[in-house]
C-alpha cells in the first residue's frame, strides 16, 4: 500500500488517524481532496511526499489554483471560518447547466460581483493558511447566536469509542432557533440507550461546549448514502422537520430513511 484516498465528504480527525494507523501501516500519505462535480478535477489537497499532513484538513491548493475564504460581504478572510471561494479560472472548470443558462449564473456567479466562483462550501483557515472543510453553508447551524458546524459536531460524536458514525442537522425551535439534530450510528449495530445519549450529550459539549449539546439524538443502524457514499443530510432534515421527503432516487437503499423517520419519533428530546 502506498496511498490513501479520501473524497466525498469531509473526513474527521478520529477517521483520518485511525485510516492512517490501521489501514496504511501509520507510513503511507492520506491524500484528503476537495473537489465538485462542477470543477471536474481536484482542486484542494496535498501533494503526497511533499505536503505536511494535517489530519482531517485537506491542506493547500493545487499548483495553479487560486482559492481564498471570504465573508458575507467578499472581504477576504485570512483566519478563521469563511466561504470558499475560487478567484481564477481552471482546466476543467463547468461551462453551464443544461438548459438553464440562468441559475447557473445565479448558483455559482452571482455571490460576488468580481466573476469569482461560490462553491456553496464553508471553510476554516488555520495559521498555516490550511484548509479545513467546514461542508456545505447550509450546513452551518445557528443555535442561540453560535454558527456551528454540521462537521464539527459530528467529530465531537465520532471521537466517543461507542460511535462508528453520525450525521447532524439542524431542527427549528423556538427557544434556540436552531437545535442540534443527531443521527448516531454505533460500533457493534444496536441501537442506544437513554443514558448512551446523555453519555454522548456531556461528550459533544466536554469537547465543543455547552451549546453545542445536542437536543435530539436518534440511534440508527444505517445512514441515508448516496452510492458514492454521501450522507444525504437533506433527507434527514425533512425527517427532523416532518416534511415530505424530497428525492431519493440516489439513495443506495431507500428504506434506510423510512426506518430513520421510525426511530426518529421514538426518541424524546432532551428536556
Amino acid at each position: 500500500m502506498r496511498l490513501l484516498g479520501s473524497v466525498g465528504e469531509p473526513i474527521n480527525p478520529e477517521a483520518w488517524v485511525w485510516y492512517r494507523e490501521h489501514v496504511g501501516g501509520d507510513r503511507t500519505p492520506v491524500v484528503d481532496t476537495w473537489w465538485q462535480t462542477e470543477t471536474g478535477m481536484i482542486m484542494i489537497t496535498p501533494l503526497p511526499g511533499i505536503t505536511r499532513l494535517k489530519p482531517g484538513s485537506a491542506t493547500l491548493p493545487f499548483p495553479g489554483i487560486a482559492a481564498e475564504n471570504r465573508d458575507k460581504t467578499g472581504k477576504k478572510v485570512e483566519r478563521g471560518g469563511g466561504l470558499l471561494t475560487l478567484t481564477r479560472p481552471w482546466p476543467a472548470m463547468l461551462r453551464g447547466i443544461y438548459g438553464d443558462p440562468d441559475r447557473f449564473v445565479k448558483q455559482y456567479w452571482s455571490q460576488w460581483q468580481d466573476g469569482s466562483y461560490f462553491t456553496g462550501d464553508g471553510a476554516r483557515l488555520d495559521e498555516d493558511g490550511y484548509y479545513w472543510l467546514l461542508g456545505r453553508v447550509d450546513d452551518v447551524m445557528n443555535v442561540s447566536g453560535h454558527r456551528i458546524s454540521t462537521t464539527e459536531v459530528e467529530s465531537a460524536f465520532v471521537d466517543h469509542p461507542m460511535v462508528a458514525e453520525s450525521a447532524v442537522v439542524s431542527k427549528k425551535d423556538e427557544i434556540t432557533g436552531e437545535a442540534i439534530a443527531a443521527f448516531v450510528t454505533l460500533k457493534g449495530g444496536g441501537i442506544g440507550s437513554k443514558d448512551d445519549a446523555d453519555e454522548l450529550r456531556r461528550h459533544v459539549a466536554s469537547k465543543i461546549g455547552a451549546f453545542a449539546r445536542p437536543k435530539y439524538i436518534t440511534f440508527t443502524p444505517d445512514l441515508p448514502k448516496t452510492r458514492s457514499g454521501k450522507i444525504m443530510r437533506r433527507l434527514l432534515r425533512d425527517v427532523m422537520e416532518n416534511r415530505p421527503l424530497g428525492d431519493t432516487t440516489t439513495l443506495a437503499d431507500a428504506t434506510v430513511v423510512k426506518n430513520i423517520a421510525d426511530l426518529a419519533k421514538a426518541a424524546p428530546p432532551e428536556d
